[in-house]
């Protein structure tokens, strides 16, 4: 088992996140970030040896029967007027969308 998260660090967390968590919430946090750490430490005791590190998971895609992945290159992008025809409000340039951050 791993080092516990406690109350008062989801807490801190979900103050630093601007969110406010109901206890309930809370009570979930706690549990899904512990049940993370315990996770993470359970990993962590895995035999790695001989196992080749990865910086990218695509490293796996050049390896010998990889599926590769596609070539990266300039394409033409979507028009603006047609996509700004299909969105659900717009000023004619940008996308308009709600606030859903109430900062303090």
């Amino acid at each position: 088992m791993s080092e516990r998260v406690t109350v008062d660090e989801v807490e801190r967390v979900a103050e630093l996140a601007h969110l406010e968590l109901t206890p309930e919430e809370s009570g979930h946090m706690l549990h899904d970030l512990n049940a993370i750490l315990d996770y993470v430490a359970e990993l962590n005791e895995l035999d790695t040896h001989g196992v080749a590190p990865l910086a990218q998971v695509s490293e796996l895609f050049s390896a010998p029967g990889g599926s590769g992945l596609r070539v990266d290159g300039r394409r033409p992008s979507l028009e603006r007027a047609i996509v700004l025809d299909q969105a659900p409000e717009t000023d004619g340039v940008f996308f308009e969308v709600p606030k859903v951050i109430e900062r303090q």
